[in-house]
């Protein structure tokens, strides 16, 4: 069993009117089966309704499934008596990074789960350093979080969960109220920590171009895995994606309506670096 594995998950929301009685019912997930492995970096993608962030809530036990099982690091989510150590097993990291930062001071921020989970003074300190180091955050310790752009205030927020030293961090739509260069920021932190750390990543976007560097992409609608797949076998379907309402990267685009005019080029490039060596290639032959 990997570190995260969900058996049939179904979850509805269920709305009431101000009497209480039931109006209607949404599936947001539909009998979803998922199995991360520790150490690797999975995205999940979809539009705006597709289930992804009901799906991410699962895995830190926010939300109980309305059916089947979710299991974190061989745990059921289910199970009350578990919920404390699954939530130290996996962080989360929420859209606003506003809603998450509560200190006055940036180290007294991330120390601030640590001092919660009961660690002596001494480790919480080297717990800080080191997570602060691994955003590239720690010259920033003594800041303001107040001070701080928006990626640089959700680097801070990622450093505050990996000091709990979770296995795992699942970041909800982490680069969504970011600018570009926030959203690299962020995105090459994320990076780092799961090839330098080893620490699974369960990284749920719309943006396309954030998963390129992902072991495996789930992609959802209406509740289900509509697609799974490497980043090049996803963006190998540029019309599948246009028909779930997706975007693909903007290179991507450009090599398969390249290819479509004749161009002999492979599909699912992934990076500018891909097309100018495929379009390199192809003017040496």
């Amino acid at each position: 069993m990997g570190i995260i594995r969900t058996k049939e998950l179904v979850y509805e929301y269920i709305r009431r009117d101000e009497e209480g009685n039931v109006e209607g019912i949404t599936t947001a997930v539909d009998k979803v089966n998922l199995d991360v492995q520790a150490g690797e970096f999975i995205a999940i993608l979809g539009h705006n309704g597709s289930g992804k962030s009901t799906l991410a809530k699962h895995i830190n036990a926010i939300l109980n499934p309305t059916e089947g099982t979710v299991w974190v690091d061989g745990m059921d989510t289910a199970e009350e008596e578990h919920i404390w150590d699954i939530r130290q097993r996996a962080g989360m990291v929420f859209q606003n990074p506003d809603n998450q930062i509560i200190g006055q001071v940036v180290e007294e921020d991330v120390g601030f789960g640590p001092e919660n989970m009961g660690v002596p003074t001494k480790e919480i300190w080297e717990r800080v350093e080191e997570s602060l180091r691994a955003v590239g955050m720690y010259e920033y310790r003594r800041h303001s979080p107040n001070k701080l752009s928006g990626g640089q205030k959700q680097r801070v927020s990622i450093a505050g969960v990996l000091a709990m030293h979770p296995k795992c961090i699942v970041l909800d739509e982490p680069t969504a109220m970011l600018d570009p260069k926030g959203r690299k920021e962020v995105i090459r932190a994320v990076r780092g920590l799961n090839q330098v750390e080893g620490i699974t990543v369960v990284l749920i976007t719309h943006y396309m171009e954030e998963i390129i560097h992902a072991d495996r992409v789930f992609v959802m609608d209406n509740g289900r895995i509509a697609m799974e797949g490497t980043p090049r076998e996803i963006f190998s379907q540029v019309e599948r994606l246009k028909a779930l309402r997706l975007d693909v990267p903007q290179v991507t685009l450009l090599a398969h309506e390249l290819r479509e005019k004749g161009v002999r080029l492979p599909e699912g490039i992934l990076t500018v670096e891909e097309l100018a060596d495929a379009l390199a290639f192809l003017a040496e032959g």
